[in-house]
């Protein structure tokens, strides 16, 4: 073996040691989510995820009786008709009765296995007479949810990675002994929705296709920009379930987990009302004139839930990401060129837009940007300007 025979050899057997003494082996089940060494579908809390299953083994089943027949046949001719006991090769031609045979039973075959699953196709399309209508957008690398139809109308969040989860992969995981058995699956804000409710999910999104999949519930849906497309979902039992983008959306595709919340009819009221509250504490004046304090002291926290995974805490960016540090966008004593870019979003749909986000806020994290790091400006962005920016 060469030494870079070896140097591989080695690197391999380290790399299987430290692989079999992590945190992995030690995590649990994930009630909602995935289980460890989970080797079947995911456990339904759904009807039509239910059926899913069900199809799932039907269709096996089919599979494996004609796999035993087919070979079964095969291996049972080799080894009867063979040479070295005295057979001889027959001499023979087409069969109108085989051919029909073989033509009517793989065509009876697929109608048996057709039926089932269109109905169930037809059955995932239905999304008439939901309960609540949720969009979701796709970002990279977050999910926006806007309710926009039924109990809890015009509520609206962005759901995103724990930020410490993100603090701990980027340290290279949990460490041994420290399991974290939803590790990348921790959110700040879960999608909450009713049990027992018809929930249709409409998705789109802002800058490449991702897909909404949460496998306890039947659905995967793809979001792609420019289009509108729609599931449902009708949860049968309350609890935490989970999900992640399906699409490789990117460099941070990992880090854009789904969380839905499953409340009872009472807690989901409870719920919305909660968050009329909190909307309504957050509706600030934007006729109202801030200081620089208080506006980098809001704008800190708007940038850590919503910029730092993409510009980084030293605002350096990474990669295709530019860096708000010395960025003559962030510098302009113009202050609408920066104002623009958060309302409408950049290069392509790579700087999603934050339409969503309060005038108060987008003012907030423009002000810090632009005193914050290198940028001492000392430029304040009122909420005045950035709601006349809108219109």
């Amino acid at each position: 073996m060469t030494r870079l025979g070896m140097q591989h050899a080695g690197a391999i057997v380290v790399s299987a040691a430290a692989w079999v003494s992590t945190a992995a082996y030690a995590v649990n089940d994930l009630p909602g989510g995935p289980a460890v060494n989970q080797l079947n579908l995911h456990p339904a809390v759904t009807k039509v995820a239910d059926e899913q299953i069900w199809l799932h083994w039907f269709v096996m089943a089919i599979c494996l009786v004609i796999f035993l027949v087919v070979f079964g046949i095969m291996f049972y001719s080799i080894l009867k008709h063979r040479k070295s006991v005295g057979h001889k090769a027959a001499n023979f031609h087409e069969s109108t009765a085989v051919e029909i045979a073989w033509t009517i039973v793989p065509f009876l075959i697929v109608i048996g296995m057709a039926l089932p699953a269109t109905k169930l196709v037809i059955a995932m399309k239905d999304t008439t007479s939901s309960d609540l209508t949720i969009k979701v957008t796709g970002i990279q690398w977050k999910w926006g949810y806007d309710y926009l139809k039924g109990e809890g109308e015009g509520i609206g969040f962005v759901s995103t990675l724990d930020s410490s989860h993100r603090a701990l992969s980027d340290a290279g995981g949990p460490k041994a002994g420290a399991p974290i058995d939803d590790y990348l699956l921790k959110v700040d804000n879960p999608l909450v929705v009713p049990v027992n409710k018809k929930i249709r999910i409409i998705t789109t999104a802002n800058d490449v296709i991702h897909s909404f999949a949460v496998p306890a519930f039947g659905i995967h849906q793809d979001a792609i920009p420019g289009f509108v497309r729609d599931t449902w979902f009708r949860a049968e039992q309350v609890g935490d379930f989970y999900g992640q983008c399906a699409k490789i959306c990117g460099k941070e595709h990992s880090y854009m987990p789904i969380h839905v919340k499953v409340l009872s009819a009472e807690d989901y009221t409870a719920w919305v009302a909660a968050k009329n509250k909190e909307a309504a504490a957050k509706a600030d004046d934007p006729a109202k004139v801030w200081t620089l304090v208080d506006l980098k002291a809001r704008g800190e926290k708007v940038y850590a839930a919503n910029c730092v995974a993409c510009h980084q805490a030293t605002g350096k960016g990474a990669g295709p990401i530019k860096p708000l540090d010395g960025s003559a966008i962030v510098l302009n004593a113009d202050h609408s060129v920066e104002t623009l870019v958060l309302l409408n979003g950049a290069a392509a749909g790579a700087m999603p837009s934050w339409k969503a986000l309060s005038d108060t806020d987008i003012a907030a994290v423009i002000t810090y940007s632009k005193n914050n790091w290198s940028n001492q400006t000392g430029q304040i962005v009122q909420p005045a300007q950035v709601l006349a920016a809108r219109k």
